[in-house]
């Protein structure tokens, strides 16, 4: 640490994200100079004031400058002179992360797209659009309508994108991103649509000696085409979680550069992952990460860059989320979500020191941490004023024009891809499920997210494999397995499984239920099985409950409310039973 103590990062751009940089740097006692021009909000937070360069990050002799004075160079926005960075730190021996190589690659969303192609990443539909031939091109492409219409370059937050709705469209969508090369525009290419369901995120460091750490994938939802909220986990089941994270993993890899990546993708109703683009820095959604994880992006990434060992990823609380502070009509209004967080619990402000407003300008974030998903859900709601994130949710099929994902019409969908269960409810046949509804009556009723499907001991043993390997992985926490007879299905999956489980007898036909409980009950010792009475499954569900309240507030809470609420039950049959007598109750 010492060593790297001694040598200087400098960063091409001077904003937001620069300015988070610099706090984790200033806290690490670690030297930065930014190049950018005056009254960025990274220069508001420089303690080593002496060194920074006022000009502009693509211009060659700038960063020559910057780089005479630096042991690294490093980037806070991708849009930057990529010849000049190589130029320069060649010119003065200089390390620079990601090279500019890769940001290169990122900078052209064709040429992204096309190495992540290769190396195997899943991405959507796309071809090159020749200059002049654009019309014809986008006609011959067999995309239908509508279709994206993208810049290569210079395309960020919506801007460089447009939405072809129909062939008439062609030429006036064209016109309104410059043009093409032969009208002096950015070069173009097309994207088919992607009816997807959801936007997610990885965000991905890569260390200077090849290790690579990835956050958890979390939800993003669009307002006017930019990052407005992030949730952390992502309400999506955790294979799907985990698969994310390979993917953005992959494609980090397969890039090289050495940094911290924001990897956005779009979750699919099939449950596939395509991966949309990736920013070489800090990102929108990682912000939760300087509240939520034990390493924020951040100091991630000055790691990565400096070569220390990178920190650890993981959360450090069950659920994060972040608001970023849109700009509004004026100062007041764009603002008053930072007043209404001062009264919600597990709130930070961070604003990022702008002096002046306009529509769409980031103009700060807010985190929220919580001990579940429901609490994170109502705190966000009030701060964000008029927001439902924590009504129930209707998942939303929506486009790839990602300019409000938060309003697109619901459809069914699996409910793998708008919760992560936290317990399991399993059946060997469907003849059980009316035994078992009593059990998600209940879960309901405490607001704790939950999974019902078919696992057969007997007809589909490589399944009740399957699932209860990769449970805990997938974030269940308890399994509530129900059987009957031979009653084997509690017993086998609690010998796989690490998670607790509740076995639930169901009565048969034949010895209605006793030969279900003896079953279950009869386990060997070192695998252990709880169970409840015969088709209980009520308890089971409120053992669960238990089980999850003995580290989470809110459901100990709950728990004791239903308990109080059953005593008053009882008391009132009391008092009528003592009012109207024996006789007549």
């Amino acid at each position: 640490m010492e060593q790297q103590q001694q040598q200087v990062v400098g960063i091409l751009g001077g904003g937001q994200l620069g300015r988070m940089m610099v706090e984790a740097a200033n806290r690490l006692n670690l030297k930065v100079l930014v190049l950018d021009k005056t009254g960025t909000p990274a220069f508001d937070l420089c303690a080593n004031a002496d060194g920074h360069v006022v000009g502009d990050f693509r211009n060659p002799d700038s960063v020559e400058t910057l780089a005479s004075r630096c042991s690294v160079l490093t980037v806070e926005i991708e849009h930057v002179n990529a010849d000049a960075l190589e130029s320069a730190a060649k010119k003065h021996g200089v390390e620079v992360r990601p090279s500019a190589q890769v940001v290169r690659v990122i900078q052209d969303k064709y040429v992204q797209k096309c190495h992540l192609e290769k190396l195997g990443v899943p991405v959507a539909q796309y071809v090159d659009l020749t200059a002049g031939s654009e019309e014809r091109d986008i006609v011959a492409a067999g995309f239908g309508f509508p279709v994206m219409l993208k810049c290569k370059t210079l395309a960020y937050d919506g801007r460089g994108n447009r939405v072809v709705k129909t062939e008439r469209d062609i030429a006036n969508s064209i016109a309104s991103l410059g043009g093409g090369p032969s009208k002096q525009g950015p070069a173009l290419y097309l994207e088919k649509m992607v009816p997807f369901v959801k936007e997610v995120a990885v965000m991905v460091a890569r260390g200077a000696n090849g290790s690579v750490a990835s956050y958890p994938c979390v939800e993003t939802i669009q307002k006017d085409n930019i990052c407005h909220v992030v949730i952390a986990p992502a309400r999506i089941d955790g294979k799907i979680q985990n698969r994310a994270r390979e993917i953005a993993e992959q494609a980090v890899k397969g890039l090289g550069g050495v940094g911290i990546f924001g990897v956005e993708m779009f979750l699919m109703p099939n449950e596939d992952l395509l991966l949309n683009e990736i920013a070489p820095r800090p990102h929108n959604s990682g912000h939760y990460a300087t509240e939520a994880c034990h390493t924020s992006q951040f100091e991630q990434h000055l790691r990565c860059v400096l070569g220390l060992p990178l920190g650890s990823a993981e959360m450090k609380v069950p659920a994060a989320g972040m608001i970023n502070i849109l700009g509004a009509a004026d100062m007041q209004e764009t603002m008053a979500p930072c007043g209404r967080s001062m009264t919600v619990p597990g709130a930070t402000v961070h604003l990022y020191g702008k002096k002046e407003t306009r529509a769409g300008r980031k103009m700060g974030h807010i985190t929220v941490v919580a001990e579940t998903l429901s609490t994170l859900l109502k705190r966000m709601d009030a701060i964000l004023g008029g927001t439902s994130l924590s009504s129930p949710p209707s998942p939303p099929p929506s486009q790839s024009t990602s300019s409000d994902s938060s309003s697109q019409p619901s459809q069914h969908i699996s409910p793998r891809l708008y919760q992560t269960a936290k317990v399991g409810i399993i059946m060997g046949s469907d003849s059980d499920l009316p035994t078992l509804k009593p059990a998600a009556e209940i879960l309901t009723r405490f607001n704790i997210p939950f999974e019902v499907t078919i696992v057969s001991a007997h007809r589909t043993p490589r399944r009740l494999v399957e699932y209860a390997t990769s449970a805990h992985s997938r974030g269940l926490q308890v399994i509530i397995a129900a059987a009957g007879g031979a009653a084997h299905l509690p017993g086998m999956v609690a010998a796989i499984t690490p998670l607790p489980v509740i076995g639930v007898p169901v009565a048969l036909k034949v010895l209605d239920g006793m030969d279900s409980l003896l079953s279950i009950v009869q386990m060997p010792r070192g695998i252990p099985v709880a169970t409840v009475a015969i088709n209980n499954s009520t308890n089971a569900a409120l053992l669960a409950t238990r089980i999850l309240g003995a580290h989470v507030a809110e459901y100990r809470d709950a728990m004791q409310a239903y308990m109080k609420e059953q005593e008053e039950v009882v008391n009132d049959k009391i008092d009528t039973l003592e009012q109207v007598g024996w006789q007549k109750y």
